[in-house]
């Protein structure tokens, strides 16, 4: 294994030092910290994660290694990996190769022997922020100025970078590309009842294989889809993908979305729900450190109910920007009482900040995706919508 000295330098000056275990390396991004104790491979691949670097607090990385099935897109995501101690030999049965040599494959910087609870406790008390991390420039001072002149995540449209390039239908658990694109496009006469136009800003493929569990028959289109498009498609109903970065960028995804509230049942995960949020006229702002971690607690205001969800967000819809009394808001944070959903009262429209997918985490929310079939099912029963 590599023990090449590498170091961490965030934009206030704070420097940290640790070692590759991936080889030689340099990136920027803003660092976050996940509170996971597992799903390290899911963490990775989360699209959710673009631009960031992200460090866990569990101590002990790498211990069951690296699977062919648990991954969320099709590349790493992260733009480093930061951990206490490494562990270099896997041992599952499900392991294919170690973290190690995933990382090397995907040319992404692992360093171990970062104090983790050091920094986890700095980014807390500061705030997430930029960073550079080297094994090639010894120079603490040329990383901070590298860290500062980085591209900041506020502003800037991450979305396009995840996004898939072309229309695809997700068919037995994997994305096939249209033959003619959406002008030949025709929904399958053997497809499953429920069509549903999934927006991709990002989207974790569990997320599509839940909605596929479910009897839906899923067409995956680019986030610049116009409503236009999606109004020729004419599906039972709109999904709103995750996704990385600042929702107030993607200025394209509002308007769309503005356009196609109240024409079919939408729901929203994550950067949708945010989306959502401003195309209902609200605003979003930048969290301190942001939710990231399998052990959220949010609590359902009609219910009294508490659940345990999986979370990836620095951003949040202010709930005080939302000033139409037909929006209902349904989830809170119990840590610091942002808002975590909502529920429109005469318009089939819902959101959630959080991923009831739950890859990895619990499944406490996976009701989520039922309400939205059952959305579907009410609003073509009363408005004789489409053919099922």
């Amino acid at each position: 294994m590599d023990n090449t000295k590498a170091i961490l330098a965030l934009e206030d000056g704070t420097v940290f030092t640790g070692r590759s275990f991936t080889g030689h390396g340099e990136a920027v991004g803003e660092v976050v910290f996940n509170t996971s104790m597992s799903g390290y491979q899911e963490i990775l691949t989360d699209p959710s994660y673009c631009g960031q670097m992200v460090t866990m607090t569990y101590p002990l990385i790498g211990s069951y290694g690296i699977n062919d099935q648990d991954i969320e897109s099709n590349r790493i995501q992260v733009r480093a990996l930061l951990v206490k101690e490494y562990q270099a030999y896997p041992s599952n049965w499900r392991s294919k190769r170690s973290l190690a040599d995933y990382l090397k494959a995907g040319d992404i910087p692992g360093i171990e022997g970062i104090d983790t609870r050091a920094l986890t406790r700095h980014i807390r008390l500061a705030g997430a922020m930029k960073a550079a991390l080297s094994t090639l420039d010894p120079d603490p001072d040329s990383l901070v100025e590298k860290a500062r002149q980085s591209p900041d995540i506020v502003g800037t449209d991450l979305v396009k970078e995840v996004t898939c390039r072309e229309p695809m239908l997700w068919q037995e658990g994997r994305p096939v590309k249209l033959d003619g694109g959406l002008d030949q496009f025709q929904w399958p006469e053997d497809g499953r009842g429920w069509r549903v136009v999934a927006i991709d800003y990002g989207v974790k493929l569990n997320i599509l294989r839940s909605l596929e569990k479910r009897g839906c028959t899923i067409l995956l289109v680019p986030a610049q889809v116009e409503s236009e498009t999606i109004n020729r498609l004419n599906p039972h109903g709109l999904f709103l993908s995750n996704g990385p970065g600042d929702p107030a960028a993607v200025i394209y995804a509002v308007e769309t979305i503005k356009d196609q509230i109240g024409r079919r049942p939408i729901f929203g995960i994550c950067l949708g729900h945010q989306l959502i949020g401003l195309a209902l006229g609200g605003k979003t702002f930048k969290l301190k450190f942001g939710h990231r971690g399998a052990n959220q607690p949010v609590k359902d205001l009609k219910t009294g109910k508490v659940e345990i969800t999986s979370q990836n967000h620095g951003f949040c819809v202010d709930m005080e920007s939302l000033k139409n009394p037909d929006i209902e808001l349904s989830h809170s944070n119990l840590n610091d009482n942002t808002l975590e959903g909502l529920i429109h009262k005469k318009i089939s429209l819902f959101s959630v900040q959080y991923h009831p997918e739950a890859s990895p985490g619990p499944h406490d929310a996976s009701y989520l995706f039922d309400r939205f079939v059952e959305m579907m099912e009410k609003y073509h029963d009363n408005k004789h919508f489409g053919d099922v």
